[in-house]
């Protein structure tokens, strides 16, 4: 193992208990991310993409939930040792879940949750000293007049600021893992770029790793170095993002490419101005008695 190794899981087994017996949500997944790469999961609804997020993060009911395998956060095998998930969530690893709307507690304004994270990370102690942090953090997520808008309730921001919060957030404990679970899913085309080239720009700044969970092959396309293809708890492809995009083997790739929105060409031709149908011409008299004795 490299030290620019953040995560190694190898054969991950998820088994969910059912009303109608166990389920392997996921069957045998393996996979890597090293210091500032981004790995994207990526597939249809139900194919288990979340279900292996959260199995790593050990955030799926116990009593629900058989995970196996082998998951290590730089170096700290997580599932062979219970307390080790303990060290490293919220501290090495930080997520980013999926819908901004419901994510945050809607009767507890956005400074004292922002607050909360990181008191619980330890990065500041002391109500100045986190309200500053809690500013910083918020400027560098770009969301203007970060001290107004501690004192807001979530269901005063829009969903874009919402999921900035968010990832300030996850930011809180200086993670050296992000797991982001379908980040943009919620929000209109412009708000998704936004809130992309922000997660990229911290990529870059601090040298996280990110694992992106998402069913659009168009934002796996943006971010990713490397790119899973998930299908039914198993990966049928895997690759570099190049490899996936422009030379997919499987069918199953290929139809998730082909259902990705692309415009057609651009037509100049103006079109034809419409011509006002001409009034019909009054009835003779004539006519008129024929049709009221009619």
């Amino acid at each position: 193992m490299t030290d620019d190794l953040l995560l190694e899981v190898d054969q991950l087994q998820i088994e969910l208990m059912t009303a109608n017996g166990v389920i392997r949500a996921v069957d045998g997944v393996s996979f890597r991310i090293a210091r500032g790469e981004t790995v994207t999961i990526i597939g249809e609804s139900g194919s288990g993409k979340s279900t292996t997020a959260m199995g790593v993060l050990q955030l799926l009911p116990r009593d629900l939930a058989v995970v196996s395998g082998t998951v290590r956060v730089t170096g700290l095998d997580v599932l062979g040792d219970p307390r080790a998930i303990e060290a490293v969530r919220g501290r090495t690893v930080a997520l980013i879940p999926q819908d901004p709307m419901t994510a945050l507690s809607p009767v507890r304004t956005v400074g004292s949750q922002l607050g909360e994270a990181i008191r619980i990370a330890g990065a500041a102690s002391g109500r100045a000293a986190v309200t500053a942090r809690a500013v910083r953090l918020l400027e560098q997520v770009h969301i203007p007049d970060p001290r107004a808008q501690l004192r807001k309730f979530p269901h005063q921001l829009s969903g874009g600021m919402l999921q900035r919060v968010l990832i300030a957030v996850a930011l809180a404990c200086e993670p050296q893992l992000i797991v982001a679970d379908e980040p943009t899913s919620a929000l209109d085309v412009t708000v998704q770029a936004g809130i992309l080239d922000l997660l990229l720009e911290l990529q870059e700044q601090r040298g996280i790793g990110l694992l992106m969970i998402t069913h659009d092959l168009g934002v796996a396309r943006l971010v990713s170095d490397r790119i899973h293809v998930m299908k039914a708890g198993v990966f049928v492809e895997s690759g570099d993002v190049r490899q996936i995009v422009d030379h997919p083997v499987e069918d199953y790739t290929r139809r998730l490419l082909a259902a990705v929105p692309t415009l057609g060409a651009w037509d100049e031709t103006p079109a034809a101005p419409a011509v006002p149908a001409a009034p019909a011409a009054p009835a003779a008299p004539a006519d008129r008695e024929e049709t009221a004795r009619a």
